[in-house]
């Protein structure tokens, strides 16, 4: 149903209004009527349309009615197709009468000027902003589902910034850009309005700290894109360009989903009427866009490596030279953790898990850093964030950006992140339309779950972020019968070439136990396991 808004009349003096393109206004051809006046006329000019609403039925004019009653309290709706090429170039003539055949007793003349206010993004999905037919202001999963994605910007496309893009308020570079989602905002109409109009871009306060919103204008470098919405900018008032319609704005991510946050958020174009002295300015017509955030999606242990991580400690330079040669094997390269990065911590899976973000335009790399702070706390960070991460990428977005971010889960709890497993990639058309709960997802992380012995469960932290991503909800496992308690000490993917595309591999400590035995009785009991 369009956007409808009351315009009163008077038979005093003609009056003026603004007709927004997809809107209609409700005439109140009732409050202005003369006293004693039984009837009225409408006419309008060919630029415009009216319907007479009487007794629940819906009549476009003109009709073989000429006069309405107005005991009944009907209706008057008007819609224009086209923005006006000037102001007030359409107009709409009311004509009362005390009896029927009479003359008209007064009239009522409004002025319309059509303008076009429309916010586009891309809410189809398709990589591109383009103009739908569907509800911007929801947004939904499902094969059938729309809605536009944003991407937290929480890479370092500029190698000598400080910190990530996504907690500064500057645009360094056009590949900085590229991370964020465009939004435009179309305006067609006689100048003439906008300048005597203010018209607001503005977003809630509950969302102002978790997107940016950049507009450059005629800018052509990168640094002159000015951020104009976020913090504590909740909105911004833009004067329209008669020869310019359209502004392009650029959007960032700054928060992912988590437990009070769903990853909705919305940005909304206001047309505000001028008002009279003294008076407040009254809002004409709003458009919004609703955006989700995208997740952050684990990446799965059957995929094809493209670099290897391990830490050097004491003590364990035959496990490092025997994880090198298999890297030279693989043709894969081989990223060696010294002692004074590490200080003596070698789980690196229990630091970090690598993951990634991925909207219809753009896809790079994410690696997760838990809230075990131990030796190698400031790795994801100092030897993650700044050299070019190498991943595998999606075929819809083939480029591999580089400089991922450590997204920072803080919480109590399970210190590390039980080293997680997740059967496979998750295609693009799943991650955008199909939520999937948690026992049915066949792209769930797999965790530790709680132990009795205390103090073993997981961070609610994580739970709780890994949860409100939706696209993998997390599967817990009990573990408590081994003396760590991560997954993968009994149970991994591995990769298959059927429908699936992995087989889940579980231990069995039965076997193990009669393994051993077995081992013992043919003499092997003193033998050393796991030299190195």
């Amino acid at each position: 149903m369009a956007q409808q808004r009351r315009v009163q009349l008077s038979t005093q003096r003609p009056t003026s209004t603004v007709c927004v393109l997809g809107t209609e206004l409700a005439l109140d051809v009732c409050g202005c009527a003369p006293r004693g006046c039984s009837s009225f006329q409408a006419q309008g000019t060919p630029g415009v349309k009216l319907w007479v609403v009487h007794e629940a039925r819906s009549v476009k004019l003109p009709s073989s009615v000429s006069c309405w009653p107005l005991a009944t309290r009907p209706e008057l709706l008007l819609a224009m197709d086209a923005p006006s090429a000037d102001v007030g170039d359409e107009k709409v003539r009311i004509s009362y009468f005390r009896e029927a055949g009479g003359v008209p007793v007064a009239r009522a003349v409004l002025y319309v000027t059509c303008v076009e206010v429309s916010l586009e993004a891309d809410v189809n999905r398709s990589g591109a902003v383009s103009r739908t037919l569907l509800d911007k202001t929801s947004w939904t999963w499902g094969p059938d589902g729309h809605g536009a994605v944003l991407l937290v910007n929480c890479d370092r496309d500029d190698p000598g910034a400080g910190s990530p893009d996504c907690r500064d308020t500057t645009v360094r570079s056009y590949e900085d850009l590229q991370d964020m989602s465009q939004l435009l905002l179309r305006t067609r109409g006689p100048g003439a309005i906008f300048a005597r109009h203010t018209l607001l871009l503005h977003l809630d306060c509950g969302d102002a700290h978790r997107l940016g919103v950049f507009y450059g204008g005629n800018a052509v470098a990168p640094e002159q894109f000015q951020h104009v919405l976020g913090g504590p900018r909740l909105s911004f008032a833009l004067r329209p360009r008669q020869r310019h319609p359209e502004s392009l704005f650029y959007i960032e991510a700054l928060a992912f989903p988590d437990r009070a946050f769903p990853g909705l958020v919305s940005i909304h174009a206001t047309l505000l009427d001028s008002p009279e002295q003294g008076s407040l300015e009254a809002p004409l017509f709003t458009d919004s866009v609703m955006f989700r955030v995208a997740p952050w999606i684990m990446t799965p242990n059957t995929a094809s490596p493209l670099e290897v991580f391990v830490c050097s400690v004491e003590g364990n330079d035959a496990f490092v030279g025997s994880v090198a040669a298999l890297a030279e094997r693989a043709q894969c390269p081989l990223t060696v953790c010294p002692p004074p990065q590490n200080r003596q911590d070698r789980w690196i899976q229990d630091e970090m898990e690598f993951g990634y973000v991925q909207a219809p335009h753009k896809t790079f790399p994410v690696v997760f850093d838990s809230p075990r702070d131990r030796g190698l706390k400031d790795f994801p960070v100092k030897s993650i964030l700044v050299p070019p991460l190498p991943r595998k990428p999606q075929k819809p977005c083939p480029e591999t950006p580089k400089n991922p971010f450590s997204p920072r889960v803080s919480g109590m709890g399970k210190p590390g992140l039980g080293n997680p497993k997740t059967s496979g990639e998750i295609p693009l058309i799943v991650a955008f339309f199909q939520p999937f709960p948690p026992i049915f997802n066949p792209f769930s992380p797999i965790f530790p779950a709680i132990s009795p012995l205390g103090g073993r469960r997981m961070a609610q932290a994580v739970r709780d972020f890994l949860g409100a991503q939706q696209v993998q909800a997390p599967v817990e496992l009990f573990s408590a019968w081994l003396q760590v308690g991560h997954v993968d000490e009994f149970l991994t993917f591995v990769p298959a070439p059927d429908r699936k595309g992995f087989r889940l591999l579980l231990a069995s400590p039965s076997a193990c136990f009669q393994l051993l035995r077995d081992k013992q009785e043919e003499g092997f009991g003193e033998a050393t396991m796991f030299q190195g």
